[in-house]
């Protein structure tokens, strides 16, 4: 029996209330919010691996994330 691949949508966005990157994962109707540990000024590489190592630890294939920012 194969395992159904589980396909996400990431935003991150800077959270000011609490001075860290947030992202948000979105399949169908489910959202979770993850805080990154990446600092403000982190680039654009690091903000993509970060959200994607979260969603990942979240249970989501890894090739079937999409990231925006």
């Amino acid at each position: 029996m194969e395992e159904e691949m589980m396909h996400a949508n990431v935003e991150v966005s800077w959270d000011p209330e609490k001075s860290k990157w947030l992202a948000r994962i979105t399949s169908g109707e489910e959202v979770i919010r993850r805080h990154l540990d990446a600092p403000k000024n982190a680039d654009e590489k690091t903000l993509q691996s970060a959200a994607k190592q979260t969603a990942t630890d979240e249970g989501y294939d890894a090739d079937a994330i999409s990231i925006r920012r």
